[in-house]
């Protein structure tokens, strides 16, 4: 099952038709290794994501690493995820970018008073600074079986410090290290409008002295207790003002608007694909962005945008690739 699921979007991988070729052996490797402790992590391939933030990823082989990631997910995701308050959102099953939208738009609509100023905040260096002791005493909190701590234990001193980001593993470990200051945000300090996304924390209130006492108090929790430190770029400001940026949107009350670089870059895409500088790729990287975009901007007051850039040009090419690659336009539904 784990190299079901490890392999999909992946069958065109060397190492992945290698374990189809013979998935009897290869997996039978994996178990000895389990079973025997001889499993090592392997070497890691590091190279550098380009974007709005530069990110070193750390990519590992397909077998046996990513294949035994999968594993332990599969086992361990059950035990852990009811441990997570639910505005915890990242890289979960049912939750993501989307549910964070539907919250901070009910928030918003439910309790204008409530909500009328926001504390943004993210952890500095999030990734790179967990320290590996404290995560090994978070993971077993939950796990008590010692085979399966050895193996957790093997993944996270594969590296010096932190845990990389790229292993599939490392984006559990990341919302499992702030579960605690979760729960403390939640339950103690008695934050009724708060939502963390990976490191990204935004929370909601009334009162803009009380939102500052919160920053210093979740402050000293992160330095005192997971040896991590908020950015210096934290912001407390009223939100009809200038809109709560976060999870790729700005939210006003009332209304929602893409972010302002999200924007930017769905404009450049769309004038790229609209100058026929979209041959030299598959058809369905054309559909796959033109919808992408499409999905995101369902969730905002874009319509104008949207119509303002995907012109008739833009959806007749999308009709040709699509044709082109033996799939249905998605843009035969409406847009609203």
């Amino acid at each position: 099952m784990a190299h079901e699921n490890a392999r999909k979007g992946k069958s065109h991988y060397h190492e992945v038709r290698m374990v189809d070729a013979d998935p009897g052996m290869y997996l039978g490797r994996i178990q000895t290794m389990l079973k025997n402790k001889i499993f090592k992590n392997s070497h890691y391939k590091v190279f550098v994501k380009k974007g709005r933030k530069d990110r070193v990823i750390h990519k590992l082989p397909y077998f046996p690493d990513r294949i035994i990631h999968h594993c332990i997910v599969q086992v361990c995701e059950p035990i852990w995820v009811p441990w997570l308050i639910p505005d915890t959102l990242a890289c979960l099953k049912g939750r993501g970018i989307h549910k964070g939208v539907k919250c901070i738009k009910h928030a918003l609509r439910i309790d204008p008073e409530g909500t009328r100023y926001c504390l943004k905040m993210d952890v500095k260096k999030f990734y790179p600074s967990l320290d590996h002791g404290i995560l090994k005493r978070i993971l077993a909190r939950k796990i008590k079986d010692p085979d399966v701590l050895w193996l957790l234990g093997r993944i996270i001193d594969s590296t010096d410090k932190g845990v990389p980001i790229g292993n599939y593993l490392s984006q559990y470990f990341g919302n499992l290290y702030l579960t605690g200051l979760d729960h403390w945000i939640k339950e103690s300090l008695g934050c009724r409008y708060y939502i963390r996304y990976c490191d990204d924390m935004v929370i909601l209130g009334a009162d803009k002295s009380k939102l500052h006492e919160i920053r210093r108090e979740i402050e000293t929790y992160l330095i005192d207790r997971l040896s991590l430190t908020l950015k210096s770029d934290w912001q407390v400001y009223p939100v009809a003002a200038r809109g709560i940026d976060f999870l790729g949107y700005r939210f006003f009350p009332g209304y929602t608007l893409l972010r302002k670089s999200t924007a930017f870059e769905f404009k450049r895409k769309m004038r790229t694909i609209r100058r026929g500088k979209y041959d030299e790729k598959y058809p369905v990287s054309i559909a796959s962005t033109i919808m992408s975009y499409h999905g995101w901007m369902r969730h905002a007051n874009c319509l104008n945008l949207w119509h303002r850039h995907v012109d008739e040009k833009i959806k007749g090419i999308l009709a040709d690739v699509c044709e082109r690659g033996g799939f249905s336009n998605p843009l035969e539904k409406r847009f609203t």
